[in-house]
């Protein structure tokens, strides 16, 4: 079995971790490196090895998980350039960071697996897009698709594209969240409990999601029957649709898109 290394032990690296015990039934093979002592207290406490040095666990381990912030991705992996080979696949999870650029960093032609999960993958709920790069292995390929595919759900997109799926499912949470938090403030304006709305907000949420899954009918035919002629949900849509709603969500995801390019040029 493949040995799977984690530099950086934050809440995205943990979330992965927590799946693949829950896959694996054990932290046997996996281990991690990180600067913070607590965290690494945390690690052992589930059975992770924890490395003394980031250039240690590379050279222990066959797959390596970069989980630390896109500002600190240079000197992580200056740190373990001298590690590095074609026998280790390199995993990136930040955004902004091609696998060019993971590449000439470590100096070889490593693997590399570009890839934007969110943060529901704490509750193994998650949405994560990949991008292999073309010389990984058919055996890594899976296996790192089904680190992330343990904890939600998955899909392949081309490197072209790494940048504007970011808006699809790396940064909606927060749109969600926000829309969320506007509809459960009305409702206690209104003189409704925020948390009793709260929860029928979430419910409905989860509900709406199942529907798009599993009905099989598109979203314009789902919100033709929600809505009845004269009825309230029309009068809620023609607001929504005057104040530019549709226009709004297309240049919020444009926005995360170009910062996401802005990002990427600064590596």
């Amino acid at each position: 079995m493949k040995k799977i290394g984690f530099i950086g032990a934050g809440n995205m690296a943990t979330a992965i971790i927590k799946g693949l015990i829950s896959q694996n039934g054990s932290a046997e093979q996996l281990g991690v490196f990180d600067t913070d002592p607590l965290k690494c207290s945390a690690m052992l406490g589930m059975g992770v090895e924890v490395y003394p040095s980031s250039p240690e666990l590379v050279r222990s381990c066959d797959i390596v998980v970069l989980a630390v912030k896109p500002q600190n991705y240079a000197e992580a992996l200056e740190a373990v350039k001298g590690e590095a080979d074609e026998s280790k696949t390199f995993v990136s999870i930040a955004a902004g960071i091609s696998i060019d650029y993971v590449r000439k960093a470590l100096g070889c032609s490593c693997p590399v697996v570009r890839v934007m999960p969110n943060t529901p993958l704490l509750l193994q709920k998650g949405a994560t897009a990949l991008c292999p790069s073309e010389n990984i292995s058919e055996e890594d390929k899976e296996l790192v698709y089904k680190m992330f595919a343990g904890s939600g759900v998955c899909e392949y997109i081309t490197e072209d594209h790494m940048n504007e799926i970011i808006s699809v499912n790396g940064s909606s949470p927060a749109y969600i969240y926000l829309f969320a938090k506007a509809m459960a403030d009305y409702a206690e304006s209104c003189g409704i409990g925020y948390q009793q709305a709260m929860n029928l907000i979430c419910a409905t949420l989860e509900g709406s999601a199942a529907m798009l899954r599993e009905s099989g009918d598109t979203p314009d035919v789902l919100i033709e029957k929600v809505s009845s002629k004269g009825g309230t949900t029309i009068a809620a849509l023609n607001k929504l649709r005057e104040h530019g709603f549709t226009e709004a969500i297309t240049d919020a995801m444009k926005a995360c898109t170009d910062r996401a390019e802005e990002l990427g040029k600064l590596f």
